[in-house]
C-alpha cells in the first residue's frame, strides 16, 4: 500500500521522472491551488535535502505547476460610484468633525477620474494642481519617484476647488495672508491637498477608513473585491478608458505603469492622446454642472 512504499521511500528515488509521474496523479484529483502548495511544500523538503548533500540536486524546478490565472481588475461602474457620492453627501452639514462631504466627495472624484493610488492621494499638495484653460493637470509623485502628469477636466477642478473653500472655513487662517478668494492660488503650493480632521495630511488609513465607510453606509460592501478600497477606483478609472477604446499607450502613460503589458491587461485598442484619452472617462458625468447664476 501507500504507506508500505512511504516507508521503503528513500531520497535517491527523488528524481525528475519519480516526482514528475506523482504530480501527473495528484493533478488528476486536486485543484490548481492545491498543487502549487503540495509544489511548495516538495521544494521546501528537496531544497532541505540538498543542502544536507543527501540528494544530488533539488529536481522541483524541473517539475511543472499550475500558473497563477491572471484576471482583470474589477472596476466598480459609475452605478456603484454614484451611490458612494450620495452617501457622502449625507454627511453635508454635520457636526462630527470627521464627517467632510466635500473632502470625501473630491478624494472619490480624484481617484476615479485621475486613476491615481491611495499614496499618491495622501502625498499630493495643492500645488501638484495646475489649473489650464479648460482643465488642467495633475503632477502625481508615483511609486519609485516616477512622476506623472494627469489631464483633468474643469468639473475636477472646480470640485477640488469647492472643497478648499471648504476646508478655508473649517481652518481659518491656514491659506496664504492676504489672499483673495480660497481657491488654488490661495493655498501655498506646498500645502497638503487632502487633510484629516486635525487639518493635517491625511493619513492612508484615514483615507482608507473613509471609503470603506462610505461603502459600508451604502449598501455596497459587497461591491468591491475583498481588501480593495482606493485602488478600486484605480482599477475603476482604467476599465472605463479602456472601454473608451484609448490605446495601451496612452493607459500606461495614465496609470503610471512601467510596461504595456500590465496596462494590456485593460485594453486592447489603439490611437488617442492623453488628454482626448482622460476626456472620454464617462464618469465625469456623476458631476453635476453647476446652475446658471
Amino acid at each position: 500500500g501507500v504507506n508500505e512504499r512511504s516507508l521503503d521511500l528513500s531520497p535517491n528515488a527523488l528524481t525528475k521522472d519519480a516526482l514528475q509521474n506523482a504530480f501527473a496523479e495528484y493533478a488528476r484529483t486536486h485543484a490548481a491551488a492545491s498543487i502549487r502548495r503540495c509544489w511548495s511544500n516538495w521544494n521546501t523538503l528537496c531544497d532541505f535535502l540538498y543542502s544536507g548533500d543527501l540528494i544530488a540536486a533539488n529536481p522541483m524546478p524541473l517539475i511543472g505547476r499550475p500558473k497563477v490565472a491572471k484576471t482583470l481588475p474589477k472596476g466598480l461602474g459609475a452605478e456603484t460610484v454614484s451611490g458612494l457620492l450620495a452617501v457622502i453627501e449625507l454627511d453635508r452639514g454635520s457636526t462630527r468633525r470627521s464627517d467632510w462631504a466635500e473632502r470625501d466627495r473630491s478624494i472619490v472624484l480624484t481617484a476615479v477620474l485621475a486613476g491615481l493610488r491611495a499614496d499618491e492621494l495622501v502625498r499630493a499638495d495643492v500645488g501638484d494642481i495646475r489649473p489650464s484653460e479648460g482643465g488642467g493637470v495633475i503632477h502625481v509623485h508615483g511609486k519609485g519617484n516616477k512622476d506623472r502628469r494627469i489631464p483633468v477636466e474643469a468639473a475636477l477642478i472646480c470640485e477640488l476647488e469647492a472643497y478648499l473653500a471648504s476646508r478655508a472655513t473649517r481652518f481659518p487662517g491656514t491659506t496664504k495672508p492676504r489672499s483673495p478668494g480660497t481657491g488654488l492660488a490661495a493655498w501655498a503650493a506646498t500645502a497638503p491637498l487632502f487633510v484629516g480632521a486635525s487639518g493635517e495630511r491625511m493619513t492612508r488609513g484615514t483615507l482608507q477608513y473613509r471609503i470603506l465607510r462610505a461603502f459600508k453606509n451604502a449598501g455596497l460592501n459587497s461591491h468591491r473585491a475583498a481588501g480593495v478600497l482606493v485602488h478600486g477606483f484605480r482599477h475603476t478609472f482604467a476599465t472605463e478608458l479602456a472601454n473608451g477604446n484609448v490605446s495601451v499607450y496612452a493607459l500606461m502613460k495614465l496609470l503610471g505603469h512601467d510596461s504595456m503589458v500590465t496596462s494590456q491587461r485593460y485594453v486592447d485598442g489603439a490611437g488617442a492622446e492623453n488628454r482626448a484619452a482622460a476626456a472620454k472617462n464617462p464618469l465625469y458625468a456623476l458631476i453635476e454642472p453647476p446652475e446658471p447664476s
